[in-house]
């Protein structure tokens, strides 16, 4: 059972042997055939846009699969296929037939990732188009050893610091590398991102146009609509129009309707009436939070990993947080609950264990697919 082999994979990696993928897949490539990729890559935003572009190509009439990760309650909402989660047996049938594909020692080797990677473009085979969106990296992350048609760069920030640099300029350098022919890139909130993009384009010859290059007034107009239509914010709506210029770039119109039902769970969710859900972890989601939810307040159930900026994540919601209440995660990962209270109490707020929802408060439910996830299994009406 595919459930049984990913839980003896460790999810997360102190060092990462970047040669493995592309070793392993070299052995398999000429035995599948795939469709046309795009690629997402960038820091925020990587889920949404990549469910906006699934989500209009399949009401289109196109055959699509989205690839995303983390999850947050299953692990079949990574491989959307078509407009759904794909389904415990075509999982288990293809892990069935990839194993027979790749050589024991080379399934035991490859990390969690890097095997539902290639799980993901095994059931995606002859369909037309794989969204597909990055983890964490860029050059070596394991879903840039397939070639692509297009890459889509959302926002770029300051994130995974260990395994891609401690400021901007190497963390896009890292990330745009994985560009292979074309790609159009987001608004960018630092200009260090669009002078590393116009290096390497030079140096590799490859075409980077910016996100206005594709949009005109036309599609501003429709973008317009489906933000009201959908109830979309800000953030949201940035990355809607990038969705809508990778299907420019294709040559594929579209209609408003095409987008309905296009959100991705988790992203500024509204879970119940004074519950909002979301999955950002990094100073740049909680900028783009604060900036959608003013002029409004919440108590905010959190936690973070050692690893995350959570003095300053904590510092820029302070316009919307009245109160901050640590939800408990059974993680190595996750910081001291000692260290946690003490940055929360030196910000000014007392410090508080989640147990229950009132329901005379507001709740914003913030700080990883981990938060969301232990907030969803504890959740008790």
């Amino acid at each position: 059972m595919l459930e049984d082999f990913l839980n003896a994979k460790p999810l997360y990696y102190d060092e990462i042997d970047y040669t493995r993928m592309p070793r392993v897949y070299e052995t398999i490539k000429s035995k599948l055939k795939l469709p046309k990729i795009i690629h997402i890559i960038g820091t925020n935003g990587k889920g949404t846009t990549g469910r906006f572009l699934a989500s209009a190509l399949c009401s289109l009439g196109y055959k699509v699969g989205h690839y995303t990760s983390p999850h947050i309650i299953k692990f079949n909402e990574r491989i959307w296929l078509n407009g759904e989660s794909v389904s415990d047996a075509l999982l288990n049938k293809a892990h069935y037939e990839l194993l027979l594909m790749i050589s024991k020692s080379d399934a035991e080797a490859l990390s969690y990732f890097e095997y539902t990677t290639l799980l993901a473009i095994y059931i995606y085979q002859e369909l037309d188009y794989i969204v597909l969106e990055a983890g964490l990296g860029g050059e070596y992350d394991a879903t840039a050893v397939f070639e692509n048609i297009l890459t889509l760069v959302t926002p770029i920030d300051i994130d995974h610091e260990a395994f891609l640099g401690s400021d901007i300029q190497s963390i896009a350098t890292t990330k745009l590398n994985a560009i292979e022919k074309s790609a159009i890139i987001a608004k960018q909130r630092d200009v260090g991102v669009m002078s590393v993009a116009s290096s390497i384009a030079q140096t590799k010859n490859i075409k980077i146009e910016s996100l206005e290059s594709y949009i005109n007034e036309s599609d501003k107009e429709k973008i317009e609509e489906i933000t009201k239509r959908n109830q979309l914010v800000e953030y949201l709506q940035n990355n809607l129009t990038l969705a809508v210029s990778a299907l420019n770039f294709l040559g594929i119109e579209y209609a408003v309707k095409d987008f309905d039902n296009s959100r991705l769970y988790g992203r500024l969710t509204q879970f119940k009436e004074n519950i909002i859900l979301d999955v950002g972890h990094n100073t740049l989601a909680a900028e783009s939070i604060c900036k959608s939810l003013k002029p409004f307040t919440y108590t905010l159930i959190y936690n973070s990993y050692k690893d995350k900026n959570y003095r300053e994540i904590v510092t820029l919601l302070k316009p919307i947080i009245s109160d901050i209440e640590i939800i408990s995660i059974d993680d190595a990962r996750i910081e001291s609950e000692e260290l946690m209270q003490q940055v929360i109490e030196d910000l000014g707020y007392n410090y508080k264990k989640y147990s229950k929802i009132q329901k005379n408060k507001n709740y914003l439910v913030f700080g990883s697919f981990s938060v969301v996830e232990a907030f969803l299994e504890s959740y008790d009406e």
